[in-house]
Protein backbone atom coordinates (compact mmCIF):
# COMPACT_ATOMS: atom_id res chain seq x y z
CA UNK A 1 0.00 0.00 0.00
CA UNK A 2 2.59 2.54 0.99
CA UNK A 3 6.34 2.18 -0.63
CA UNK A 4 9.18 4.63 0.37
CA UNK A 5 11.81 4.74 -2.23
CA UNK A 6 15.38 5.99 -1.07
CA UNK A 7 13.23 9.10 0.55
CA UNK A 8 15.05 11.69 2.73
CA UNK A 9 13.88 14.81 4.19
CA UNK A 10 14.97 17.81 6.05
CA UNK A 11 14.01 20.68 8.66
CA UNK A 12 16.43 23.12 7.52
CA UNK A 13 15.87 25.61 10.10
CA UNK A 14 15.81 22.29 13.02
CA UNK A 15 18.44 20.35 11.10
CA UNK A 16 16.79 17.50 11.45
CA UNK A 17 16.50 14.76 8.69
CA UNK A 18 15.02 11.27 7.25
CA UNK A 19 18.15 9.69 5.65
CA UNK A 20 17.37 7.18 2.26
CA UNK A 21 14.55 5.39 3.44
CA UNK A 22 13.44 2.57 1.58
CA UNK A 23 10.50 0.06 3.44
CA UNK A 24 7.25 -1.33 2.06
CA UNK A 25 3.93 -1.14 4.28
CA UNK A 26 1.39 -3.47 3.38
CA UNK A 27 -2.32 -3.22 2.81
CA UNK A 28 -4.21 -4.23 5.85
CA UNK A 29 -1.27 -4.47 8.16
CA UNK A 30 -1.00 -2.49 11.70
CA UNK A 31 2.65 -1.21 11.75
CA UNK A 32 4.24 0.39 14.54
CA UNK A 33 6.96 2.88 14.39
CA UNK A 34 8.80 3.67 17.24
CA UNK A 35 12.42 4.98 18.49
CA UNK A 36 13.34 7.57 20.87
CA UNK A 37 12.17 10.90 20.90
CA UNK A 38 13.91 12.57 17.29
CA UNK A 39 14.39 9.56 16.09
CA UNK A 40 12.28 10.85 12.86
CA UNK A 41 8.46 8.54 13.60
CA UNK A 42 6.30 12.23 13.26
CA UNK A 43 8.21 13.18 10.20
CA UNK A 44 7.85 10.18 8.49
CA UNK A 45 3.84 9.73 9.57
CA UNK A 46 3.43 13.37 8.17
CA UNK A 47 5.38 12.50 4.86
CA UNK A 48 2.79 9.49 4.55
CA UNK A 49 0.06 11.77 4.89
CA UNK A 50 1.55 14.02 2.07
CA UNK A 51 1.57 17.02 4.65
CA UNK A 52 5.19 17.35 3.63
CA UNK A 53 7.32 16.11 1.26
CA UNK A 54 10.47 14.26 0.77
CA UNK A 55 13.38 16.48 -0.01
CA UNK A 56 14.87 13.55 -2.52
CA UNK A 57 13.11 10.08 -3.53
CA UNK A 58 9.31 9.22 -4.12
CA UNK A 59 6.38 8.08 -1.36
CA UNK A 60 3.91 5.81 -3.21
CA UNK A 61 0.46 5.02 -2.02
CA UNK A 62 -1.77 2.20 -4.24
CA UNK A 63 1.06 2.89 -6.42
CA UNK A 64 0.69 6.92 -7.16
CA UNK A 65 3.10 9.52 -6.23
CA UNK A 66 1.79 10.90 -3.09
CA UNK A 67 3.80 14.35 -4.10
CA UNK A 68 1.32 14.78 -7.28
CA UNK A 69 -1.81 13.63 -5.18
CA UNK A 70 -5.10 16.46 -4.52
CA UNK A 71 -4.97 17.35 -0.65
CA UNK A 72 -8.58 16.44 -1.25
CA UNK A 73 -8.26 13.37 -2.33
CA UNK A 74 -5.32 12.37 -0.07
CA UNK A 75 -8.15 13.25 2.84
CA UNK A 76 -10.82 11.26 1.92
CA UNK A 77 -8.39 8.20 1.60
CA UNK A 78 -6.46 8.45 4.58
CA UNK A 79 -7.27 9.54 8.22
CA UNK A 80 -4.30 11.58 10.58
CA UNK A 81 -4.41 11.77 14.17
CA UNK A 82 -1.84 14.89 15.14
CA UNK A 83 0.68 14.06 18.74
CA UNK A 84 -1.53 16.62 20.40
CA UNK A 85 -5.42 17.13 19.86
CA UNK A 86 -5.51 20.27 20.45
CA UNK A 87 -3.64 21.33 17.46
CA UNK A 88 -6.28 19.06 15.36
CA UNK A 89 -9.31 20.26 16.83
CA UNK A 90 -11.06 23.21 15.44
CA UNK A 91 -15.21 23.29 16.58
CA UNK A 92 -17.45 24.11 19.51
CA UNK A 93 -18.82 20.65 19.81
CA UNK A 94 -17.89 17.14 19.56
CA UNK A 95 -20.76 16.53 16.39
CA UNK A 96 -19.52 19.24 14.91
CA UNK A 97 -15.88 18.52 14.83
CA UNK A 98 -17.05 14.89 13.09
CA UNK A 99 -19.04 16.57 10.65
CA UNK A 100 -16.23 18.97 9.38
CA UNK A 101 -14.41 15.77 8.63
CA UNK A 102 -17.56 14.15 7.42
CA UNK A 103 -18.76 16.76 4.73
CA UNK A 104 -15.47 16.69 3.37
CA UNK A 105 -15.04 13.23 2.49
CA UNK A 106 -18.84 11.59 2.37
CA UNK A 107 -21.34 12.76 -0.19
CA UNK A 108 -24.24 10.27 1.37
CA UNK A 109 -25.88 12.29 4.21
CA UNK A 110 -27.38 8.98 5.63
CA UNK A 111 -23.84 7.51 5.38
CA UNK A 112 -22.73 10.65 7.03
CA UNK A 113 -24.76 10.29 9.92
CA UNK A 114 -24.46 6.18 10.22
CA UNK A 115 -20.57 6.52 10.29
CA UNK A 116 -20.86 9.26 12.75
CA UNK A 117 -23.60 7.70 15.10
CA UNK A 118 -20.79 4.31 14.81
CA UNK A 119 -17.81 6.15 15.75
CA UNK A 120 -19.47 8.01 18.73
CA UNK A 121 -21.52 4.82 20.56
CA UNK A 122 -17.95 3.30 19.76
CA UNK A 123 -15.88 5.90 21.85
CA UNK A 124 -18.79 6.91 24.14
CA UNK A 125 -18.24 10.34 23.09
CA UNK A 126 -21.65 12.94 23.72
CA UNK A 127 -22.21 14.97 20.54
CA UNK A 128 -23.24 18.20 22.43
CA UNK A 129 -19.84 18.13 24.87
CA UNK A 130 -17.54 20.96 24.17
CA UNK A 131 -14.22 19.71 22.84
CA UNK A 132 -12.14 21.91 25.06
CA UNK A 133 -13.82 21.74 28.33
CA UNK A 134 -13.44 17.62 28.32
CA UNK A 135 -10.00 16.16 29.69
CA UNK A 136 -6.51 15.38 27.86
CA UNK A 137 -7.59 12.17 27.05
CA UNK A 138 -11.12 12.75 26.19
CA UNK A 139 -9.90 15.53 23.64
CA UNK A 140 -7.57 12.82 22.20
CA UNK A 141 -10.56 10.32 21.87
CA UNK A 142 -12.35 13.49 19.68
CA UNK A 143 -9.70 13.74 17.84
CA UNK A 144 -9.30 10.17 16.67
CA UNK A 145 -13.04 9.94 16.26
CA UNK A 146 -12.41 12.82 13.43
CA UNK A 147 -9.51 11.31 12.23
CA UNK A 148 -11.25 7.32 11.46
CA UNK A 149 -15.18 8.65 11.30
CA UNK A 150 -14.88 8.28 7.19
CA UNK A 151 -13.22 5.35 7.21
CA UNK A 152 -9.90 5.83 5.35
CA UNK A 153 -7.79 3.03 3.57
CA UNK A 154 -5.22 4.31 5.52
CA UNK A 155 -5.25 5.45 9.38
CA UNK A 156 -1.93 7.19 10.49
CA UNK A 157 -1.62 7.81 14.35
CA UNK A 158 0.51 9.73 16.35
CA UNK A 159 1.00 8.13 20.18
CA UNK A 160 -2.95 7.40 20.11
CA UNK A 161 -3.17 6.33 23.53
CA UNK A 162 -1.27 9.65 25.33
CA UNK A 163 -3.05 10.89 28.14
CA UNK A 164 -5.33 7.88 28.48
CA UNK A 165 -6.03 5.74 30.96
CA UNK A 166 -5.76 1.56 30.81
CA UNK A 167 -9.45 0.95 29.76
CA UNK A 168 -9.46 4.03 27.46
CA UNK A 169 -6.48 3.09 25.95
CA UNK A 170 -7.88 -0.18 25.69
CA UNK A 171 -11.34 0.96 24.07
CA UNK A 172 -9.45 2.76 21.30
CA UNK A 173 -7.04 0.37 20.63
CA UNK A 174 -9.94 -2.57 20.37
CA UNK A 175 -11.78 -0.09 18.41
CA UNK A 176 -8.85 0.38 16.20
CA UNK A 177 -7.92 -3.70 15.61
CA UNK A 178 -11.59 -3.74 14.28
CA UNK A 179 -11.16 -1.27 11.77
CA UNK A 180 -8.33 -3.07 10.52
CA UNK A 181 -9.81 -6.14 10.52
CA UNK A 182 -12.46 -4.54 8.32
CA UNK A 183 -9.80 -3.62 6.16
CA UNK A 184 -8.26 -0.17 6.80
CA UNK A 185 -4.47 -0.56 7.09
CA UNK A 186 -3.07 1.24 10.22
CA UNK A 187 0.33 3.42 11.02
CA UNK A 188 1.03 4.57 14.38
CA UNK A 189 3.81 6.36 15.58
CA UNK A 190 4.16 4.34 19.22
CA UNK A 191 6.02 4.34 22.99
CA UNK A 192 4.77 2.29 24.58
CA UNK A 193 5.94 -1.46 23.58
CA UNK A 194 2.83 -2.81 25.07
CA UNK A 195 0.85 -1.84 22.86
CA UNK A 196 2.81 -2.32 19.82
CA UNK A 197 3.59 -5.88 20.74
CA UNK A 198 -0.85 -6.13 21.69
CA UNK A 199 -1.53 -5.09 18.52
CA UNK A 200 1.04 -3.93 16.09
CA UNK A 201 1.81 -7.08 13.42
CA UNK A 202 5.09 -5.30 11.74
CA UNK A 203 7.80 -3.03 13.62
CA UNK A 204 9.66 -0.48 12.16
CA UNK A 205 12.82 0.94 14.93
CA UNK A 206 13.95 3.97 14.02
CA UNK A 207 16.94 5.91 14.52
CA UNK A 208 18.42 9.48 13.96
CA UNK A 209 16.76 9.61 10.84
CA UNK A 210 17.74 6.40 9.94
CA UNK A 211 15.64 2.67 10.07
CA UNK A 212 17.63 0.11 12.09
CA UNK A 213 15.06 -2.85 12.10
CA UNK A 214 12.35 -3.32 10.18
CA UNK A 215 9.86 -6.91 10.24
CA UNK A 216 7.30 -8.45 12.22
CA UNK A 217 6.74 -7.53 15.39
CA UNK A 218 7.53 -10.68 17.78
CA UNK A 219 10.69 -10.74 16.04
CA UNK A 220 11.72 -7.47 16.20
CA UNK A 221 10.70 -6.69 20.50
CA UNK A 222 13.04 -9.84 21.29
CA UNK A 223 15.55 -9.59 19.04
CA UNK A 224 18.09 -7.69 22.01
CA UNK A 225 20.31 -5.60 19.42
CA UNK A 226 16.72 -4.11 17.20
CA UNK A 227 15.99 -2.55 20.76
CA UNK A 228 19.37 -1.54 22.52
CA UNK A 229 20.56 0.44 18.70
CA UNK A 230 17.52 2.68 19.37
CA UNK A 231 17.54 2.86 23.25
CA UNK A 232 14.49 0.95 23.39
CA UNK A 233 12.93 -1.62 26.57
CA UNK A 234 11.13 -4.33 25.20
CA UNK A 235 7.44 -5.20 26.85
CA UNK A 236 7.42 -6.40 30.24
CA UNK A 237 6.47 -10.51 29.37
CA UNK A 238 9.56 -10.29 27.10
CA UNK A 239 12.05 -8.96 29.05
CA UNK A 240 10.59 -11.18 31.74
CA UNK A 241 11.63 -14.43 29.77
CA UNK A 242 14.81 -13.00 28.71
CA UNK A 243 16.32 -12.59 32.47
CA UNK A 244 14.56 -15.82 33.08
CA UNK A 245 16.54 -17.49 30.55
CA UNK A 246 20.11 -15.38 31.00
CA UNK A 247 19.53 -17.25 34.56
CA UNK A 248 19.50 -20.61 33.16
CA UNK A 249 15.91 -21.53 32.98
CA UNK A 250 14.87 -23.38 29.94
CA UNK A 251 11.54 -23.23 28.02
CA UNK A 252 10.85 -19.53 27.56
CA UNK A 253 11.94 -18.81 24.22
CA UNK A 254 9.58 -17.01 22.29
CA UNK A 255 7.34 -16.27 25.05
CA UNK A 256 5.34 -12.92 24.37
CA UNK A 257 1.98 -13.40 26.50
CA UNK A 258 1.13 -13.72 30.05
CA UNK A 259 -0.72 -16.98 29.59
CA UNK A 260 2.11 -18.63 27.97
CA UNK A 261 4.61 -17.15 30.57
CA UNK A 262 2.17 -18.94 33.59
CA UNK A 263 1.93 -21.96 31.75
CA UNK A 264 5.60 -22.29 31.24
CA UNK A 265 6.40 -21.27 34.37
CA UNK A 266 4.01 -23.93 36.09
CA UNK A 267 5.59 -26.13 34.13
CA UNK A 268 9.34 -25.33 35.72
CA UNK A 269 7.98 -24.82 38.92
CA UNK A 270 6.00 -29.07 38.66
CA UNK A 271 9.66 -29.78 36.93
CA UNK A 272 11.83 -28.57 39.87
CA UNK A 273 9.30 -30.19 42.93
CA UNK A 274 9.39 -33.33 41.23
Amino acid sequence: MIRFEKVSFSYMEEGSTLQDLSFTIEKGSITALVGANGAGKTTLAKLIRGLIHPTAGRILFEEEDISKCKASTLAARMGYLFQNPDRQICKNTVGEELDFTLERTVQDPIERQRLKDDVLNALQLDPADEPFLLSRGERQKVALASALVHRPQLLILDEPTTGLDYKECTQIMEYVQALNRQGVTVVMVCHDMEIVLDYADHVIVMHSGKITADGKTRQILQDPTALTSSALLPPQIIGLAARLMADGYSGFEGICTVDAMATQIEAARKAVTA
